[in-house]
């Protein structure tokens, strides 16, 4: 019962500290998995001007390794990327689309934890979370070609053909060169007067920054130049209960196929990756 309790009020002071502004920026404040949807309610309720939310269509389904705890996911020329996490377990693939085969691997070295990753240059830039510190491979071989250091935790990563732009699972993200990793700028997301927390993966699609917002289900669609949200995709149901057991975790995972204007997402040990179109649903409040 104390327990209860306590959970109780650790929600309602995070709500609570939310509706009076408080900057929800740093890492360690990232909403819980009771309280975030009701975090997002409150943002969509209370953002002004009032947020488009937008549902889906799934178009296709294809194969994803239910052992892959998916931290990072890219499409590019034909191939899907993905950074996939945990202690031990976390590594580098190049995966064939259709099958879900692994066409190429590398594995981290143990103490890494693997996080974002993006393609810049015909190079793959991933990411770790608190080491500090992120690689540079070839993107054909897997061969690494350099390492570079950062000042936070690393979470997601993209890309906007000018710069990376990374997250590191608060509020802010931040841009870089990408030749050598020197920080330009960084923003609060926001929407309306209301810090945005838990950003996590990213992907740069039609002008736009998509993040993942952690232990939730949306992803929000973020202004690159003000740090607005411009809409949240609402993927709730996207994965059916039949598919998921114990091991099945969050929403993670957004990569784009600009050549085809495809738009696919999937999650940490889900047995699927979905095409998705999105449907706008509506203004203001779930």
């Amino acid at each position: 019962m104390k327990t209860a309790r306590l959970l109780q009020g650790v929600s309602s002071l995070f709500i609570g500290l939310l509706l009076t502004g408080f900057d929800l920026g740093s890492p360690s404040q990232k909403p819980t998995k009771s309280n975030a949807k009701r975090v997002i309610k409150e943002i969509i309720q209370r953002a002004n001007p009032p947020i488009p939310i937008f549902s889906y269509n799934v178009i296709n389904t294809y194969p994803h390794d239910v052992t892959a705890f998916t931290q990072g996911l890219v499409f590019h020329q034909g191939a899907l990327y993905e950074s996939t996490g945990l202690r031990k377990q976390s590594g580098l693939r190049k995966i064939d689309l259709t099958t879900g085969s692994i066409l190429n691997f590398r594995p981290l070295a143990d103490k890494h934890f693997g996080e974002g990753l993006t393609v810049w240059d015909e190079k793959l830039i991933q990411l770790t979370w608190r080491a500090q510190k992120g690689f540079v491979y070839d993107k054909e071989s897997f061969a690494k070609l350099r390492e570079f250091s950062y000042q936070t935790e690393g979470w997601g990563l993209t890309q906007d053909n000018t710069c990376l732009i990374m997250s590191d699972g608060s509020a802010t993200l931040r841009f870089f060169n990408p030749e050598n990793f020197n920080q330009i700028r960084q923003f609060e997301v926001r929407a309306g007067n209301l810090p945005v927390p838990a950003l996590n993966e990213l992907e740069f699609i039609q002008g736009e920054i998509y993040a993942n917002i952690w232990n939730t289900d949306y992803i929000a669609r973020i202004s690159p130049k003000t740090g607005e949200v411009v809409g949240l995709i609402d993927l709730s149901r996207i994965l059916d209960k039949t598919d998921r057991t114990q091991q099945t975790s969050i929403l993670n995972g957004i990569a784009y196929d600009a050549e085809t204007d495809r738009l696919f997402v999937t999650g940490k040990r889900w047995p699927k990756l979905f095409e998705i179109e999105l449907v706008l649903q509506g203004r203001g409040k779930i």
